[in-house]
């Protein structure tokens, strides 16, 4: 029990030295106004936080999602098909794209309604 209470008690030591040497060895001796203010996509965040959002920009960052996970989602597709059959591939293959294209025509048909 004491030997474990030791080697806690010595990993907090050595963690929190070397937080402090990385805090002191980090500090920028010029201070820029626009480096130390947040960023927050454009807007400012000091100002009022009931500002209307851009549906496009929205849209936008939901089809690089959508495309972002269907990438994630086909490349081990592809590397399976020597291992399965090549029915079941192509039909499960297939039946993937079909939902992400229904679901791009419907956000793309939504945000022409919206735009308009």
């Amino acid at each position: 029990m004491f030997t474990m209470l030791t080697i806690s008690i010595l990993t907090l030591i050595i963690a929190y030295v070397v937080m402090l040497i990385a805090t002191i060895l980090s500090k920028k001796t010029i201070m820029d106004r626009e480096k130390n203010s947040p960023y927050e996509c454009g807007f400012d965040p000091k100002g009022s936080a009931r500002l209307p959002f851009s549906l496009r920009f929205f849209l936008i960052a939901v089809i690089f999602l959508i495309f972002d996970v269907e990438i994630t989602l086909l490349l081990p597709i592809a590397s399976t098909l020597n291992l399965t059959n090549i029915f079941s591939w192509f039909f499960t293959s297939i039946t993937f794209l079909l939902i992400l294209l229904i679901g791009l025509y419907y956000e793309w048909f939504q945000g022409a309604l919206n735009w308009s």
